[in-house]
């Protein structure tokens, strides 16, 4: 696909991705949505947008970690590509990018969680040659 440009979103601009994470998190009402985006953005957070002619069609937030097991991490968070790009490659060109973009800052690695029920997402991953380590678990108070 041409035309595609990916760059970090600057933290000022950050609520342009909303409209993203409603397709991705249509359970969760807008402004709880924002209210905990804006807390991200204080956090070692940053997104990365994919667009196509200035018009944002996918993103990836990254966090930014250290694991004891595995060293400086990149963590890709909240990904999606808007549904009418999908199947046309620019997942991959999305993770190539930030391969290369944790690379050139010092990570060593990248890591992330997926839901158990998005299939499309395990096989994609798999095929970047991301490995199953474990389970994921949430206890809510």
């Amino acid at each position: 696909m041409e035309n595609i440009e990916i760059k970090i979103i600057p933290s000022d601009k950050i609520e342009i991705i909303l409209p993203l994470l409603e397709e991705l998190n249509p359970k969760i009402e807008k402004n709880i949505l924002k209210i905990r985006l804006l807390d991200m953005t204080s956090q070692n957070y940053k997104c990365v947008g994919v667009y196509h002619f200035d018009k944002l069609v996918g993103i990836s937030g990254l966090w930014f970690l250290t694991r004891l097991y595995c060293g400086k991490i990149l963590e890709p968070d909240h990904v999606i590509i808007t549904s009418q790009y999908r199947s046309k490659g620019l997942g991959k060109i999305l993770f190539n990018w930030i391969y290369n973009y944790a690379q050139s800052i010092g990570y060593e690695a990248s890591e992330l969680n997926t839901y158990i029920s998005n299939v499309k997402s395990h096989e994609f991953y798999e095929n970047e040659g991301y490995k199953k380590l474990g389970y994921h678990y949430i206890k809510y108070f």
